[in-house]
């Protein structure tokens, strides 16, 4: 498992923490560690690649970069 922290664009309340809680949670062996207004960290299989994360969340309205 490697973990990764991101920044989220566009998220601005409890709702948007919810959504992008959901998405991540459906991402296939990740776990949430954190997910807070503009920022979540989570960890994932080594297999899974950092632009399908970012895809998965561009696809549910949220822009977002690994935070280095």
């Amino acid at each position: 498992m490697k973990e990764i922290s991101l920044r989220i664009d566009g998220m601005h309340c409890g709702a948007c923490v919810r959504r992008v809680t959901q998405v991540l949670h459906k991402l296939e062996g990740a776990e949430v560690k954190e997910v807070r207004i503009g920022a979540a960290r989570i960890a994932v299989p080594e297999t899974v690649p950092a632009s399908a994360i970012l895809e998965t969340l561009a696809k549910s309205g949220y822009s977002a970069h690994l935070e280095q």
